[in-house]
């Protein structure tokens, strides 16, 4: 698998049956990809076709990292799309795959009914609380846990470009990577969105950005790294105690998880 060649995630990728996504080619203007979730439908841009011909996928070998970042971050809705219509029970998802999910509708619950958003995504420092509408707190969830996942591959690709190397084979890697994870935490890095459901207020705008206080908690990001990413357990809690990563960034929810 080419994936596997590049060092790139393939953990949760087969989980989705091969038939589940249907792939289209369009010449974007205002996203580089969308994802509609009731037709299993992923739009990408022209560019990431063979030859940009708009026919096939090109291969990931000749993908830039950003590139990947956003097929990434499609597919991943994907797979969010299809546990949630398997109810995350099924032969290709697995024990693991219904635990994220599990996990997925408490944060929904606990952290992503209010959120604070940024009215104008320009002036970070302006900021105003909204309570989400069950759609709302499920789009807000997905495209921040998206931004995460599209995110640690592209960083994972940066810092192996220069040895080739897995960063989860290689301890120095690894540390570059956790540098990166803990700046982006710092910078506000890890922020969704979602499409507000009032149509009054879709007249003023067509989505609304989640304010750094309102980004992925480390909880969120460990449980993405093991669940979607593959990282082994140990190597998750090593991040957390040896890059102060732990410690919530921003506040955790005060909603207590079952497994906690």
């Amino acid at each position: 698998m080419e994936a596997q060649r590049l060092h790139l995630p393939t953990k949760f990728l087969t989980a989705i049956p091969p038939d589940f996504v249907r792939f289209e080619f369009d010449d974007l203007r205002t996203y580089a990809a969308e994802y509609h979730p009731g037709e299993h439908r992923l739009v990408l841009n022209r560019a990431l076709s063979f030859n940009a011909a708009g026919g096939t996928l090109k291969p990931l070998a000749r993908m830039t990292h950003k590139e990947l970042d956003v097929l990434y971050h499609e597919l991943f809705h994907a797979y969010m799309d299809y546990l949630e219509l398997a109810g995350g029970q099924s032969p290709h998802a697995g024990l693991e795959s219904r635990r994220l999910m599990e996990f997925a509708r408490t944060q929904q619950s606990c952290r992503y009914s209010e959120v604070t958003i940024t009215p104008v995504v320009q002036r970070k420092e302006e900021t105003e609380s909204r309570y989400l509408t069950e759609r709302e707190s499920w789009e807000a969830l997905n495209e921040t846990w998206a931004v995460f996942i599209g995110w640690a591959v592209w960083n994972q690709l940066e810092v192996e470009q220069s040895s080739g190397r897995s960063i989860l084979q290689h301890r120095d890697q690894m540390d570059r990577w956790a540098h990166r994870l803990n700046q982006a935490f710092q910078n506000g890095n890890f922020r969704g969105y979602y499409v507000p459901e009032d149509p009054d207020e879709r007249r003023t705008t067509q989505k609304r950005v989640l304010a750094k206080q309102s980004q992925l908690s480390w909880r969120e990001a460990s449980e993405l790294m093991i669940q979607v990413l593959g990282f082994p357990e140990k190597v998750t809690a090593g991040l957390g105690k040896h890059h102060g990563l732990a410690r919530p960034i921003p506040q955790e929810s005060s909603c207590r998880l079952s497994r906690e």
